[in-house]
């Protein structure tokens, strides 16, 4: 009855099936694979956020040489803001609102800076490309607390005077004339003494995973069902290379009659 699956036609058939189902698979797997990726960001920043904060000894060699794992981990810093070599990277949207994000060097004792997130700006309404303000931070001797966060790739792409295209810590560099710590910068938590007005804290990131669970469970369905259809194809040219199958009339429920039913209740009540 099934000999046909073993002709070329078929036999493609079910080599389409096979990648079919082995792409479903992939890309089920790929969604899974995501899903334990932001896993592992939500509790890092479970981990990491509320932690006691390092000291700038503690946490130096992450300025030099990041850590991914120490991503949002909380450091103490003390120094004085070099306000005029402030800058704000431009494209940087917050909620959904275009704006920008403002930076400073932070100078430490030792002659060296970590460069410092104060916050985030709203794109502004006077001049077209630029904020209408940018807060200046605190003068003199001040204690920070920051965020480790990453350095970010040099974009291709300029930014006019006085703003970044990224977080590009080397390039940020070349603008000082003094070391600065390359490998991570410091996104504000708090200060003190703070500042008359600062930028908009950016505040804890969203720890949703996100649905790719359900989408990969939805992909293994699917690579399972190119089986079912194939089998249903199957069963279909079956029917009708076999003529008393494909010409058997399909079985049909008979509906009772009304002296059916009748019959039926005098039997319930025993007197049949």
């Amino acid at each position: 009855m099934y000999r046909f699956l073993f002709t070329p036609k078929w036999l493609g058939w079910f080599a389409l099936a096979i990648v079919a189902a082995l792409t479903c698979a992939a890309l089920g797997m790929w969604q899974f694979d995501r899903r334990n990726q932001a896993v592992a960001e939500v509790e890092k920043v479970e981990g990491n956020y509320d932690a006691e904060p390092l000291s700038f000894e503690q946490a130096r060699t992450y300025f030099k040489d990041f850590d991914p794992a120490m991503e949002w981990t909380p450091v103490t810093l003390e120094g004085t803001y070099d306000a005029e070599h402030q800058r704000v990277v431009r494209n940087r949207p917050l909620d959904g609102r275009p704006g920008y994000e403002v930076l400073v060097p932070l100078r430490l004792d030792n002659g060296s800076a970590v460069v410092v997130n104060r916050g985030w700006l709203p794109i502004g309404n006077e001049r077209t490309g630029y904020p209408d303000v940018v807060p200046q931070p605190a003068e003199g001797t001040v204690e920070v607390t920051v965020r480790l966060k990453p350095a970010e790739p040099e974009l291709d792409r300029g930014a006019p005077k006085g703003q970044l295209a990224s977080i590009n810590l080397d390039a940020y560099e070349k603008i000082l004339d003094y070391p600065v710590y390359t490998s991570a910068y410091g996104l504000m938590a708090s200060e003190d003494p703070a500042a008359a007005t600062r930028p908009a804290p950016l505040g804890r990131p969203n720890i949703d995973t996100g649905p790719h669970l359900s989408y990969s469970m939805q992909w293994f369905a699917f690579g399972v069902l190119v089986f079912v259809g194939y089998g249903y194809a199957a069963r279909q040219q079956a029917r009708l290379n076999t003529p008393e199958l494909a010409d058997a009339p399909p079985k049909a429920r008979k509906k009772p009659t009304e002296e059916d039913e009748e019959d039926a209740l005098l039997d319930a009540q025993g007197y049949h």
